[in-house]
């Protein structure tokens, strides 16, 4: 059982960052796609990136393509959201996702979520 554990949310100014991390225990992240999405109150849940077992292959909704990056580093067995030029519509609490696979922009197969951290970006 692959748990996940977000850390690296907080209160920023918009046009700041923050570095999101996600540790896994339990298993090793190398066999798993990994992803972030997030959810803004009173919103559904929202893809947000996604990067393949390897790290050869990234994803990202429209939304933060050029300002959001991520990574992953599967000997320390972690997931990285570089988020640069926050806005305020990026106010949301992010969740680490690990799958079997993604299709169009979606975890399918085993998939395990974190419990979230919460980004608030002020205006």
């Amino acid at each position: 059982q692959v748990q996940l554990i977000e850390s690296g949310g907080g209160l920023v100014q918009a046009g700041g960052s923050l570095r999101l991390s996600c540790a896994a225990s339990g298993g090793t992240i190398s066999n798993f796609d990994m992803g972030w999405f997030r959810q803004a109150p009173g919103k559904e849940r929202a893809f947000v990136a996604h990067i393949n077992w390897s790290g050869a292959t990234t994803s990202y909704t429209d939304s933060v393509k050029g300002r959001f990056t991520i990574s992953r580093d599967n000997t320390e067995n972690r997931v990285y959201l570089q988020m640069n030029s926050l806005k305020p519509e990026d106010t949301a609490v992010y969740y680490c996702n690990a799958a079997s696979y993604y299709a169009t922009s979606m975890p399918r197969g085993a998939e395990y979520w974190g419990q979230g951290t919460q980004v608030t970006v002020s205006s």
